[in-house]
């Protein structure tokens, strides 16, 4: 599939691409230059009501199907994805602007991995053993699937994002639509033909592209879908669940997170620096577990500050398809404007180290004025209440503030609504432990901040979320339990019966 596949439309229903039925047309842009890659036409609620027909009308067989059956039809989508791995790199880049050697890097091989992953876990649903628990009947677990899901993916990891919602799902036995977010719809619908040629059933997943007040709310609120799952901000995955509740779906909730990035005295301080500057700058720091709030103890602060700020300066930034960029764009030049403004507020209380608005050419001469380009910024000497400390910036910006004692670094970086990950960086083996049950976050790395993999899961505390994706812990959100007991005595008239009625 070229981009000129997409003429077909930004709609992927029943097995095939169609157009919004609405005919509003909508600009995908390259953030880096500000080109429109791809015009697309966004889905009304009529859209959504056709996709989620599709999706009951496929669920029958597909459900039904035997695992071995849908492991196998994954297994063919993993390696159809492998001989597509470059167009979806290019296209992903395209779109996003995201470094081509993180797409080609990270978020193909990564989707590949997670295909794969779940071709095998479609064979491993676990239960309890069956059993005589009660003594004269036999009980056993049933995993079912929950039915129709409708899925809202964001959009700073459009593939990935995109399997996470449809992988677990499908293994399990439901069907699916997926509403990407509208700027970066292209690699999702990708995955969906890609699943149509597969062998997986036309109906099992569909892709509606479209505003998120539209058919995004109307998806979330059909009364045909089952489940709910999101993953966005925390202000709008409030408002999922305001809507969700309303029919009493179940929901899954994958939300924004604000890292702190733990350094304790005894750290490896080039381990550290490293760390902090790929961790804080992975795809342009638009990552929900991006490391954005370092907290060193003060014996290694001023180095650390310094440290950091010298990596930052070397950052190339240019074409996000030259393979020797390191930093793209933002996603667009609103989110630009947004990451800015919380840097220019921040001038007015903190020192801005190292970073700002970039302007100029970048390393391989590329008009950075023509994109939606930021610069590396480091921030210190925020207060621990301030905006850029407390405040899900999701760009390019570190902000490091000093601890002394072991109490106070877990308490800062406890200090946040968020909960979905952080790392501790230490050579003291109680303190890491200490640090790993002591900070509430769904993931806690220990000297490292970011590398994730499909046999865990992902997932977070608080305001941070409910529920898992990747790992087998996954399947526990898309499948119903259900209980089944058989009488295995013969008796009709059971000694239990005489709690109710008659006598011993």
């Amino acid at each position: 599939m070229d981009l000129t596949s997409f003429n077909d439309g930004a709609q992927y229903l029943a097995g095939r691409l169609t157009r919004g039925s609405g005919g509003e047309p909508f600009n995908v842009v390259n953030p880096a230059d500000g080109s429109t890659v791809q015009q697309v036409e966004l889905a009304t609620t009529a859209d959504v009501d056709a996709a989620v027909a599709a999706a009951r009308g496929a669920l029958p067989e597909w459900s039904g199907a035997t695992p071995g059956a849908r492991s196998e039809a994954l297994n063919r989508l993993a390696g159809i994805l492998a001989e597509r791995a470059g167009q979806f790199a290019r296209v992903e880049t395209a779109q996003t602007g995201k470094p081509i050697k993180l797409s080609t890097e990270f978020d193909v091989p990564g989707t590949i991995d997670n295909t794969a992953f779940f071709a095998g876990a479609a064979r491993n649903l676990e239960g309890k053993a069956a059993g005589e628990y009660s003594g004269d009947h036999t009980s056993y677990v049933r995993r079912e699937a929950v039915g129709v899901i409708g899925s809202i993916a964001p959009w700073n990891y459009p593939l990935q994002m995109a399997a996470w919602k449809i992988l677990p799902a499908i293994a399990a036995g439901n069907t699916i639509v997926l509403k990407p977010a509208e700027i970066t719809p292209l690699t999702s619908l990708m995955f969906a033909r890609a699943c149509t040629d597969a062998g997986i059933p036309d109906g099992v997943v569909n892709v509606v592209t479209g505003a998120g007040r539209t058919a995004g709310e109307h998806l979330i609120g059909h009364p045909d879908v089952a489940m709910v799952s999101f993953t966005g901000s925390t202000a709008v995955g409030k408002r999922v669940a305001e809507i969700a509740t309303a029919t009493v779906k179940r929901t899954h909730l994958e939300l924004g997170g604000k890292a702190p990035f733990v350094v304790f005295d005894d750290a490896d301080l080039d381990a550290a620096v490293h760390g902090a500057v790929a961790g804080s700058l992975i795809n342009s720091g638009q990552d929900c577990t991006a490391a954005t709030r370092a907290y060193v103890q003060r014996p290694l602060y001023d180095a650390f500050v310094a440290g950091v700020a010298e990596l930052y300066a070397g950052i190339r930034l240019g074409d996000p398809m030259n393979p020797q960029t390191d930093l793209g764009p933002l996603v667009s030049f609103a989110h630009r404007d947004r990451v800015a403004g919380f840097v220019e507020r921040a001038r007015s209380y903190a020192t801005v180290v190292t970073g700002g608005p970039a302007d100029g050419k970048g390393h391989d001469g590329a008009d950075l004025s023509l994109g939606a380009y930021y610069r590396p910024t480091l921030i210190a000497g925020a207060a621990q209440d301030s905006e850029v400390v407390q405040g899900e910036i999701f760009g390019p910006v570190l902000v490091v503030l000093p601890f002394d004692s072991d109490e106070e670094g877990l308490r800062l970086a406890n200090d946040t609504p968020y909960g979905l990950a952080a790392s501790a960086w230490t050579r003291d083996i109680h303190r890491s432990l200490r640090a790993t049950r002591e900070i509430a976050a769904g993931c806690v790395w220990v000297n490292d901040h970011i590398p994730i993999i499909s046999e865990m899961p992902h997932g977070g505390y608080k305001a941070s979320g409910y529920g898992k994706d990747m790992s087998q812990y996954s399947l526990d959100e898309y499948t119903q339990v259900k209980h089944v007991m058989f009488d295995t005595t013969a008796v009709a008239r059971k000694d239990w019966h005489r709690t109710i009625f008659g006598d011993r």
